[in-house]
């Protein structure tokens, strides 16, 4: 049954993450935020742990796959999108790049895992990196009132490559470490990571309101619990190309989300941008029986 449901309540979970974003991040600065999100959810899955010690031990041998999964995963991805939407690139437009996951973890799973790269994937890579330029670059004028900032862009293509580096990795290892034993590492390593640049670039100042209180909780046991479980269970059966592939339905979802809540609206030319998009990605993770190239 959960097989059933899991792709379908993961792409509604994840992307109601970057909603959740958008409602926290005016009371908070982007590094403390997460770090924030991360401490709490490290420290109830320790709690959790507590219980299971005998079933889901913390060894030596996991410290380190867990600290790098956690710091690209959580770190980079998280990190990189937060302060992202935090310099006012919109939700949709943050959903759309990192959708383009599924696309790079084809081209490294093909390198790494062994999944096969084919002359589609190629042609569906450029395609998806059109319809991202077609949706981004008109948007980028460091002189206009609702342009998208340059440094907004690059942290959540920082993003889109922790994310990617991230899934690689918990395919490859993830298999042999604990699940609630390997999250709750990551979420720790995570968090000292993000408080440290967040004492360094960041001023302490947040805004325990309602609305923060609110997005934070969501964050935690939505995306925190529900989310990441979810995933690190589709892709312990499945291959990490098939599994990311439910990335592109996230910027539609997120847009449709965005519409109701921050009445974010969508213009023709960004529209065609994911379609465009939505295909390229598609013809990569898509069924095939082209003969692999690589």
């Amino acid at each position: 049954m959960l097989k059933k449901v899991a792709p379908g309540l993961f792409v509604l979970l994840w992307s109601t993450g970057f909603i959740g974003v958008k409602y926290g991040i005016p009371y908070a600065p982007p590094f403390y935020f997460v770090a924030i999100r991360m401490a709490i959810a490290g420290l109830l899955l320790f709690l959790a742990l507590s219980f299971l010690r005998k079933s889901q031990p913390i060894t030596k041998a996991i410290i380190l796959p867990s600290t790098l999964i956690g710091l690209t995963l959580h770190g980079a991805y998280l990190g990189g999108c937060f302060f992202a939407v935090s310099r006012g690139l919109p939700a949709g437009i943050t959903a759309l790049i990192v959708s383009l996951q599924p696309v790079l973890v084809s081209l490294f799973a093909a390198r790494y895992l062994n999944e096969p790269l084919s002359v589609r994937s190629i042609v569906g890579l450029a395609l998806g990196l059109t319809g991202l330029f077609v949706v981004v670059i008109p948007r980028i004028n460091m002189s206009g009132t609702n342009s998208i900032s340059v440094i907004a862009l690059v942290a959540c293509i920082v993003g889109l490559i922790g994310g990617t580096s991230g899934t690689i990795l918990q395919k490859k290892y993830g298999g042999a470490i604990p699940t609630l034993a390997g999250t709750a590492i990551q979420y720790t390593a995570t968090a000292l990571v993000l408080i440290t640049l967040a004492l360094i670039f960041e001023q302490p100042e947040i805004q325990w309101t309602a609305k923060f209180v609110g997005a934070l909780t969501w964050l935690v046991l939505a995306l925190s619990f529900g989310a990441i479980l979810l995933l690190f269970f589709l892709l312990s059966h499945g291959s990490a190309a098939s599994v990311s592939s439910l990335y592109y339905l996230v910027p539609a979802a997120t847009a449709i989300e965005a519409y109701f809540f921050f009445d974010e609206h969508v213009s023709p030319i960004s529209i065609l941008g994911t379609v465009i998009t939505v295909f390229g990605v598609w013809l990569v993770v898509g069924k095939q029986k082209e003969t692999p190239t690589a």
